[in-house]
């Protein structure tokens, strides 16, 4: 994937907050490596997050040159050291009451925090070389398996995506990309956030435009599948009256399968996998036996450690077997 297009390069749409961006410089969520603070959150973002790790502070203004010249190199490293340390930023014409309890006279200046208090830093646009010179003496030096940090990153961006915390995911997934560009569990983490916030053709065209040997990959692979479903639901009709039509008559068992599809792109899969069960319980010759091969496609798509696979998983082991 070298030398594709940025995938991220754009935020979401109104459901995702521009600070999803890939490789956004400013809004990072908690989660991500880059923020932008205030003065009211500063003692969160910087000063209980250095207890922590290593949080280092940008005071910058948007009038300063030397600013400009050093955000993307001080960015472009802080996403690469992978969670090793944090950047917070601070508009200082916005905020200057930190800067000035600090003496800060000149920006840019970069000030290290670590266990409540500021340790290091350095002023003006230094080159790429000092900066991560600078994190290693703040963090340490970096340790001699990346893959672990890498691995690291991904589990966190995954928990956010569970929780719900998309644009946090989002950040720290793009800032995978950014150190390992072909990483399929990151491209794929990325598709995944695209999806719950309602951009699943972004989603399918970031997919599409894979090299084969990354397509291939288990968890690409899970999610097409479950942009097929997408699609497939998007025929399906008005959910609403699909339940208004099992009202009037239970046995209909392709109204009922037609609205667990629905159900299951709507993210209630326990509801969906309801009424695939119940399908099968009142008639497992319906569509030789579709509901029970709909529902193990779920499953691949939730993936087999998901509560509503388990939870499933347990009912379908009831109906086979009891």
């Amino acid at each position: 994937m070298s030398g594709m297009d940025n995938p991220y390069g754009g935020s979401f749409g109104a459901q995702m907050s521009a600070s999803a961006q890939y490789g956004a410089a400013n809004g990072a969520g908690e989660g991500g490596f880059i923020k932008d603070t205030t003065t009211a959150g500063f003692t969160k973002d910087v000063l209980e997050e250095s207890r922590r790790q290593p949080v280092l502070v940008d005071f910058w203004a948007p009038w300063c040159g030397p600013c400009k010249q050093l955000t993307p190199v001080l960015e472009k490293v802080i996403n690469e050291s992978a969670g090793r340390v944090k950047l917070v930023k601070l508009n200082i014409d916005d905020h200057p009451s930190i800067p000035g309890q600090l003496g800060i006279q000149s920006i840019p200046a970069i000030v290290a925090f670590a266990d409540g208090r500021p340790v290091d830093g350095f002023m003006g646009a230094v080159p790429e070389s000092q900066i991560r010179e600078f994190i290693d003496k703040i963090a340490g030096p970096a340790g001699d398996d990346p893959a672990a940090e890498i691995d690291a990153a991904l589990a966190e961006a995954r928990q956010l995506l569970a929780d719900g915390q998309y644009d946090q995911a989002a950040q720290l997934f793009g800032a995978v990309m950014q150190a390992a560009p072909d990483n399929a569990g990151a491209i794929a983490g990325i598709a995944e956030c695209m999806i719950a916030v309602g951009q699943q053709d972004r989603a399918s065209q970031l997919l599409s435009s894979l090299p084969p040997e990354i397509a291939e990959d288990a968890g690409i692979q899970a999610v097409q599948k479950k942009l097929a479903q997408y699609e497939e639901a998007r025929k399906l009709g008005d959910p609403t009256a699909l339940e208004h039509e099992l009202a009037l008559n239970a046995d209909n068992h392709e109204a009922r399968v037609k609205l667990a599809k629905i159900l299951n792109v709507q993210g209630k899969r326990d509801e969906a996998a309801d009424h695939l069960l119940l399908v099968m319980r009142k008639d497992r010759t319906f569509d030789d036996d579709g509901a029970r091969r709909l529902l193990l496609e779920f499953f691949d798509a939730w993936g087999f450690k998901d509560p509503a696979t388990v939870a499933a998983r347990r009912k379908l082991s009831a109906v086979l077997f009891s």
